[in-house]
């Protein structure tokens, strides 16, 4: 009886996943929906925390991944953007190194402490301003949920030089090794060092 239940759970976990299916005129076919959708549907669905994946319609080959980072792109374009020339430049130096994989674990690691820190404010805001009945703890909650979404570009702003500070620190850190290094071998080439002459 457990198994079974197991299993009904397994499917529906799987039934509530959206599939997005990318033509080749660059076209996004919602199955759930059976319509087109645009970039933006695409954007409401993550800001909304439902799941979903972009799949080829001609391959079945995952494109989630990339669709993502198109609507970053857009983000980026308009409105106030997260990062600086400097640190997309730098994000672009890290691909192909020794580092790609830390550095990558690092922001990744850096974005999910900030968003537990942004849930413990919303969950005490929703229950700072509740009182004895339920009404009012929800009154309270939207009322956090509407400040939140004002202080939005604030807090984008916050989490671009949080993530900006972070890449500082991991570079001074990766330079001080690499000085610290060079002083226990004195006289060996070190060719991917700064300064060194290849």
């Amino acid at each position: 009886m457990a198994t079974k239940a197991a299993s009904s759970a397994a499917r529906g976990a799987r039934s509530a996943m959206r599939i997005i299916k990318k033509y080749p005129n660059r076209r996004l076919y919602d199955t759930a929906t059976s319509g087109y959708i645009t970039l933006t549907d695409v954007r409401q669905m993550v800001v909304e925390n439902t799941p979903f994946q972009v799949r080829d319609a001609k391959t079945n080959d995952e494109l989630t991944r990339a669709i993502l980072l198109q609507i970053i792109l857009e983000e980026e374009a308009a409105g106030v953007p997260m990062f600086s020339n400097e640190m997309l430049a730098q994000m672009i130096r890290f691909y192909g190194g020794a580092m790609q994989g830390v550095v990558g674990g690092l922001f990744e690691q850096n974005v999910r402490a900030f968003m537990d820190f942004q849930k413990k404010i919303t969950d005490q805001g929703g229950t700072m301003q509740g009182g004895a009945g339920g009404d009012a703890t929800k009154v309270g909650s939207d009322a956090w949920q509407q400040f939140m979404a004002t202080q939005a570009p604030a807090m984008q702003g916050v989490m671009g030089n949080y993530l900006e500070q972070s890449s500082k620190m991991f570079l001074d850190m990766q330079q001080k090794m690499q000085e610290s290094t060079k002083q226990f071998f004195p006289g060996f080439a070190f060719p991917g060092f700064p300064g060194e002459k290849k």
